[in-house]
Parts: C-alpha cells; sequence; structure tokens
C-alpha cells in the first residue's frame, strides 16, 4: 500500500530481457537517490511511476536496486519498459502519515495527456481516460497520476471517455517526473480505492434488487 506522495526520483538505467527472453518481461535496474536504499531489503515493496514492483536484489552503497518486471505489468504500464526518470515510493509503514490517499500500486489503465501548459504560477495538467475508467473520476475527487496523488478540478465527459483537469505547483513539478511530461505522452492512472469499492457494492445491490 501507497499514498501517491513520492519520496524520490529515480532513472531506469537498464532494461533487459528477462532470462527467457523479452516474451517472459525484463530486468530493470534503478539508480535512486544517495540514501534512499538504507531502509530497503531484498523482497520489500516500491511503486515506479505508481506500479508497485518487488526488489529482487539492491546495491546500497550504489543507489541502485534490480526488479523483474512481467510481460502483462510491462504490457499494462507506460515507461517501464525502457531507460528513463521514473518516480519512486517506499510501501507506507503502519506508522507513517497519509500524505495523500490510498493507493494500492496495480495500474488501472493508462492516460494520454492531452495538454500541459502554465497558468500563472502553476500547470494545467489535462489527461484523456477511456471509458472504463471515466465513471470512477469525479470531481474534486482523488487520483494517481504515474503514482502521484492529485486532485481532480474538473471532468468532462467524452465520446470515448472523460478528460480530467488537475491543477500542479512548482513544488509537484520540481519533485516528481510530471514536470517532464508533453502533449500526447502516456501515464499511469490509478483510480481512488474507495471509489473501486462503491462500484463493486452498488453494482451487487442492483443485481440482488
Amino acid at each position: 500500500m501507497f499514498t501517491g506522495i513520492v519520496s524520490g526520483l529515480g532513472e531506469i538505467v537498464e532494461a533487459q530481457p528477462a532470462a527467457g527472453g523479452a516474451a517472459f518481461g525484463k530486468r530493470l535496474v534503478v539508480q535512486a537517490p544517495p540514501g534512499y536504499l538504507d531502509d530497503v531489503r531484498d523482497g520489500d515493496s516500491i511503486a515506479l511511476n505508481g506500479a508497485c514492483m518487488t526488489v529482487t536484489a539492491f546495491d546500497a552503497p550504489r543507489s541502485r536496486f534490480s526488479l523483474d518486471i512481467s510481460a502483462e505489468s510491462l504490457d499494462k504500464t507506460a515507461g517501464l519498459d525502457a531507460p528513463g526518470p521514473v518516480n519512486l515510493e517506499k510501501a507506507l509503514r503502519a506508522h507513517d502519515r497519509l500524505g495523500g490517499h490510498l493507493v494500492a500500486g496495480h495500474v488501472d489503465g493508462i492516460g494520454r495527456v492531452s495538454h500541459f501548459a502554465a497558468v500563472g504560477e502553476h500547470w494545467e495538467l489535462r489527461v484523456e481516460a477511456e471509458r472504463e475508467l471515466a465513471r470512477f473520476v469525479a470531481y474534486k475527487g482523488s487520483i494517481s497520476v504515474n503514482g502521484v496523488s492529485l486532485t481532480v478540478n474538473r471532468v468532462a465527459d467524452t465520446a470515448s471517455g472523460c478528460e480530467f483537469s488537475i491543477n500542479l505547483i512548482p513544488h509537484t513539478l520540481q519533485q516528481t517526473t510530471l514536470g517532464r511530461l508533453a502533449v500526447g505522452a502516456r501515464v499511469n492512472l490509478e483510480i481512488d480505492l474507495v471509489a473501486r469499492y462503491v462500484e463493486r457494492m452498488l453494482g451487487i445491490a442492483a443485481k440482488a434488487g
């Protein structure tokens, strides 16, 4: 479990085919900030751009760790198949502050950046989501974009789903990879955990009725 509060900026420095070949996924090596891995052990969970991954090996002195990502996960996520910057977040501990919202680290779908421009000191980010996720996106609700907990400021339904708008402050742009986005970029989306359960319960109630 995570909170959507990015705790470090990382960089995928190696993306090699898995031992059985590319059809089975890839082995990634990630460069983390200095000291980031001081409390990390083999088997710990770290989210990369919002996708929960398991640390299979690490080199604390060099602040690097390795992980195996399956072909299925590569197919369902964006930005994890090649070298490049990633948002990092360690798994939530029982005594940690819940600064964002509850994030499972399970990517629900891929969104596309449709607009990204400065509005005064802030930036407006608009993302298009497919129909399967659109019903979970609500005004002033929470959503995770590339692992970052954000608040939806506007939602507009479209023929293919919806377009939602987010206001990004300078701090978020500096502390995450979101400042590097551009129109057309693909991003990992995770819907609010509470919305997921509400939809399930309402569906069961409707069938029972």
